[in-house]
């Protein structure tokens, strides 16, 4: 298996398209693996020239686990958020941030096109922020400055996303929860085939069940809290996708997200899908491809 320490972590990493093309660099969000980016997706950025990574970061997947940090009390930390207290985390965006440049300097990306989803797309910011020479273009996808005036998650999303995870051995039981948590948070217009759905979750299962890595990971999200001064220093050309419909992260954090950057003197174009979840719809894959594309290639590494 494809693995290559970054950061005092090990990454596992795929690469799918030809050496020589553009690389668009991938980075999936909270508790799910690589292979929650649409193959048709990956597949279709192959098809118009670029060279896809993808890896599964700290936590989850076939990467690091960091047991040995211990495992958050969530409802805790859930309250201390709520009421503005600082949040006790293992580690925070800044550290996966560090990851991925660690990443890119490990694989020799040179200056990728970074494209991430919900806390990937965090952890896209912060790394276009911190690190301007290692990003060429920056998308972001249903993802958030995490201001706190931005409109909250409806209470139907974030109580699934922080639904107790199932016992340890029930496969079973851990495939309905993270399909209970897609058909919640993703797009009411598009609804997935929920054979399809099955299949993918519990392909994510069988490949690595980790629960106390995502909840590390949701904690890191929270003591991360408002990260507008890093997003205001984003000098790559971004572009920021966002569904009209996302129940978790609000249509209006992508409205903010470009404002911050633009605010700071940054270039950022702002892509309302309708009908959009906290997902990628099939049936918008390919305009979300094109979208993509057109902004990579707009602006050469």
């Amino acid at each position: 298996m494809p693995t290559i320490d970054a950061n005092g972590v090990s990454l596992h990493f795929e690469s799918e398209g030809n050496e020589g093309d553009p690389v668009i660099l991938m980075i999936m969000g909270l508790s799910v693996q690589l292979i929650f980016w649409p193959q048709p997706l990956v597949d279709l950025l192959v098809s118009k020239g670029f060279r896809v990574v993808r890896f599964d970061n700290r936590d989850v997947g076939l990467s690091s686990k960091l047991d040995h940090l211990g495992v958050p009390n969530i409802p805790l930390e859930f309250a201390r958020f709520m009421m503005h207290l600082p949040v006790r985390a293992p580690y925070r965006i800044d550290d996966m941030a560090r990851d991925t440049a660690a990443l890119i300097d490990a694989l020799g990306l040179g200056r990728p096109h970074v494209v991430g989803a919900s806390m990937g797309g965090m952890i896209g910011q912060n790394l276009a922020g911190q690190f301007p020479e290692k990003v060429a273009t920056l998308t972001s996808i249903m993802s958030t400055t995490g201001k706190r005036s931005l409109p909250k998650a409806q209470w139907r999303a974030l109580q699934a996303l922080m639904s107790p995870p199932a016992k340890r051995g029930d496969v079973e039981g851990a495939i309905r929860r993270l399909m209970r948590v897609i058909n919640l948070i993703g797009s009411q217009s598009y609804p997935p085939d929920q054979a399809l759905l099955r299949q993918m979750c519990e392909q994510h299962i069988l490949r690595s069940y980790h629960p106390a890595g995502g909840m590390r990971q949701l904690s890191a999200v929270a003591a991360s809290d408002d990260r507008s001064e890093v997003v205001r220093l984003i000098k790559a050309p971004t572009l920021v996708i966002h569904g009209d419909e996302d129940p978790l992260v609000r249509p209006a954090a992508g409205a903010d997200t470009a404002q911050t950057i633009r605010a700071g003197g940054g270039e950022a174009r702002l892509a309302i899908f309708k009908g959009m979840g906290h997902d990628f719809p099939a049936a918008l894959i390919p305009q979300i491809a094109e979208e993509i594309a057109v902004h990579c290639r707009s602006h050469p590494s």
